[in-house]
């Protein structure tokens, strides 16, 4: 793209030059024009910088050489490589203060509410807000695209979703609807108390879902995390089973805002880093006097004079998304679902009292799709896998969550937001030369 780029701006500015020169009459005229030509220079140099910027794209695990566990990646490693499954962004970087967005998962591209997916959701800490848990836990259904968002965009965010469910062809007729919101607290980075998601922003995130490949980083909801005192944010990745144990792909979406100790495949980097949870207290002696916890839920959080730095604070929130074209229920979901709990603890997470821990999960399985019944057709004829064939998607999920994860972090840049409050990418160099020290990648 870079060299394309090139190649049509030296054509142009060369007609550019040669009509100018050619149409010179006098000194004053030709003064103007070299002007003219400086000007355009430096714009065409400002926007390659811009778009050499966006290229110099940071490195994904696989891309440093990282293998996480044992099961072959999906073409993607994302968790589009479930066929149908699409995703959306919508990135607000305005000003100094706004840095926050949208996430969207379709499960499939029609109408999700007259062609519903079996689904459920896990509860590994819930301090959060996860909206529509509560029906999907009754019924076993997703009726909506899955949101991903800021904590107080949350309401808004709904109703905008709400908006564009109804207008669907074929929902004239609905009467009720259970919107599927998931949110961190992006408060540090993001002014959070200005709710700026819009509807436009909302049905951007829908209308531009995409299958292929899925940008990852500090992008859509994850413009404003924070994980593990580093730039947390939107990573993905996907697992797929070999012939003899079904051909089944399982792919994993995180939204990372949380803390603890990180690990990466088994090598201490935050300890190695002295960037940690509890570090300060078990490097210095409590002050006396009331020593109750002041954390705020958020991470790192609004912090008082007497609260930790943006180092020691692990409370926050992860929002896991899961996909499968396995013909499973909402009970074998939901079993798969707590399995994402171990992949979160394989990357040194904390599971503190202020941490939103959430998975959701679905099947895209044409035929487990639950349709309006016909009248007087009270039952449904399917077929499910077996709890003795659920095990190799178990450590799919457990696989694809801890690599997600990884992946939310490495391709995270270092973004400035409220208050000029800065938050670094996980630096690259120190890692991999910790990574090697442990033998984890050469």
């Amino acid at each position: 793209m870079t060299i394309l780029f090139f190649a049509a701006t030296f054509y142009f500015n060369q007609r550019v030059i040669k009509f100018c020169f050619m149409n010179l009459q006098n000194f004053a005229l030709r003064t103007r024009t070299i002007f003219v030509l400086l000007v355009i220079l430096i714009v065409n140099s400002t926007v390659f910088t811009q778009t050499t910027m966006t290229e110099n794209k940071r490195p994904g695990a696989r891309e440093i050489g990282l293998k996480i566990g044992i099961l072959p990646t999906g073409r993607l490693n994302a968790i589009t490589d479930v066929m149908g499954v699409r995703v959306g962004h919508t990135t607000l970087v305005r000003g100094e203060n706004v840095r926050t967005g949208i996430t969207a998962i379709l499960p499939h591209e029609g109408n999700l509410f007259q062609e519903k997916v079996p689904g459920a959701v896990f509860v590994g800490n819930g301090f959060g807000k996860l909206m529509g848990s509560t029906q999907i836990k009754e019924l076993g259904e997703i009726e909506t695209p899955i949101l991903l968002t800021s904590t107080l965009g949350v309401p808004r965010t709904a109703d905008y979703l709400m908006d564009y469910m109804l207008a669907l062809p074929g929902n004239e007729s609905v009467g009720s609807i259970n919107p599927v919101i998931g949110e961190t607290n992006d408060g540090f980075l993001n002014d959070i108390r200005g709710r700026h998601i819009t509807q436009n922003d909302v049905f951007a995130a829908i209308k531009n879902a995409q299958s292929g490949a899925i940008e990852e980083g500090s992008i859509g909801a994850g413009t404003g995390t924070v994980a593990f005192g580093f730039k947390g944010g939107i990573g993905t990745s996907s697992r797929h089973l070999p012939a003899k144990l079904g051909g089944y792909t399982v792919g994993v979406l995180v939204q990372t805002n949380y803390g603890g100790v990180l690990t990466i495949d088994g090598a201490p980097v935050g300890v190695e880093l002295g960037k940690y949870y509890l570090k300060d207290a078990l490097e210095t002696k409590p002050a006396s006097g009331n020593t109750a916890n002041t954390k705020s839920r958020q991470n790192p959080g609004v912090q008082n004079e007497n609260a930790p730095d943006i180092n020691d604070l692990a409370d926050g929130s992860i929002i896991i998304v899961i996909a499968t074209d396995a013909p499973v229920d909402a009970r074998q979901l939901e079993r798969m679902a707590a399995r994402s709990m171990f992949g979160l603890a394989r990357t040194g997470a904390a599971a503190t009292n202020g941490s939103g821990d959430y998975a959701i999960a679905f099947s895209t399985v044409p035929e487990l799709r639950i349709k309006s019944l016909k009248e007087n057709q009270n039952a449904r004829d399917i077929k499910v896998l077996s709890n003795d064939a659920m095990s190799p998607l178990f450590l799919a999920v457990i696989e694809a969550t801890e690599e997600a994860i990884y992946n939310s972090l490495f391709k995270a840049s270092t973004v400035t937001g409220k208050q000029a409050r800065n938050v670094e990418s996980l630096p690259l160099e120190p890692t991999l030369e910790i990574l090697r020290k442990y033998r984890k990648i050469k």
